[in-house]
């Protein structure tokens, strides 16, 4: 989907809900970046309505286990970052806060929406491309200027910044995503890979892109089933980790194949450590899971 042309007549009025409790004291949400803020339920009303009376907040809908949310947010707080505190970005994760989630009627996600001059916003649906989300940007920052936000340092809201060239592999890859095109998302990333050799954003969107094209088609049970049937085959153990790394099994996925590897020799343990190295690439590395399962797959290894 595309952004919604913002139309401020149309914004939803939020005094109707129900302000939810008041945090502990001294307590303050968790941030990647000045910018972006972890909010709650009970943080809500704070960090986002009346946040908004000064500058725009974004509001970003997510859930770990969902795939398109980790294409999402990552530019998202990117782009937050690179705007300097025009606009805020704010994540609610709806596995930890289904009453907002339901007050707000969010169904699908990612869901974007704006909050601006203590109004809710219709903003946008799934994970849109850089080049879209840009433009949806420069209607927002449009938007709190014709309402006349005061913008973080009590001034008029600042004119949007310049956009910052985005390299056209990269474009290209984001486009072919949204619209599951993955095998040409994953020749962008390889093109984008032979320019710049260990590009991280690269890795990590092939890696990611690759194994959606191979899960494309997959009956998640039925390759676990298959792979249980037969723990020797390589081929079972591999596609069976795919699937349940995009069930969001990953201590499932990896000790799957970190047992193979184990048991294993020759060819088929190196097929299997390859294929569990790229779906590290795919996951964030921050994540314990994977640092646990790096660590797993080394004392297997030696």
């Amino acid at each position: 989907m595309r952004p919604t042309d913002i139309n401020i007549a149309g914004a939803v009025d939020l005094s109707s809900l129900r302000a939810p409790a008041t945090p502990p004291a001294g307590a303050a949400p968790a941030a990647s970046s000045a910018h972006v803020l972890d909010v709650t339920e009970a943080t809500f009303e704070r960090e986002v309505l009346q946040r908004s009376l000064t500058v725009p907040v974004l509001v970003d809908f997510w859930a770990e286990w969902c795939g398109p949310c980790k294409q999402l947010s990552p530019v998202l707080e990117r782009l937050a970052a690179e705007g300097g505190g025009a606009w805020v970005l704010a994540k609610v994760d709806v596995d930890s806060n289904q009453a907002l989630s339901g007050q707000l009627q969010i169904q699908s996600i990612p869901t974007v929406l704006l909050a601006l001059g203590g109004r809710l916003i219709q903003g946008f649906t799934g994970a849109l491309p850089e080049r879209d989300l840009r433009a949806f940007l420069e209607q927002v920052l449009a938007a709190a200027q014709q309402a006349g936000l005061p913008g973080p340092g009590g001034e008029a809201a600042p004119a949007a910044a310049a956009p910052v060239p985005t390299d056209p592999d990269v474009l290209a890859a984001e486009d072919a995503m949204a619209q599951g095109d993955y095998a040409a998302a994953v020749a962008a990333y390889e093109s984008l890979l032979n320019r710049k050799p260990g590009d991280a954003e690269a890795v990590a969107g092939r890696a990611w892109a690759a194994l959606l094209q191979r899960s494309a088609d997959a009956d998640p049970e039925a390759a676990i089933a298959r792979a249980e049937a037969a723990p020797d085959d390589v081929a079972a153990q591999t596609a069976a980790a795919d699937a349940e790394i995009l069930s969001e099994r990953i201590d499932a996925a990896i000790e799957r194949l970190v047992s193979y590897v184990r048991r294993s020799s020759g060819d088929d343990r190196d097929a299997a450590r390859v294929h569990l190295l790229e779906l590290f690439d795919a996951l964030d590395p921050e994540d314990p899971r994977i640092v646990t399962g790096r660590r797993a797959l080394s004392n297997a290894l030696f």
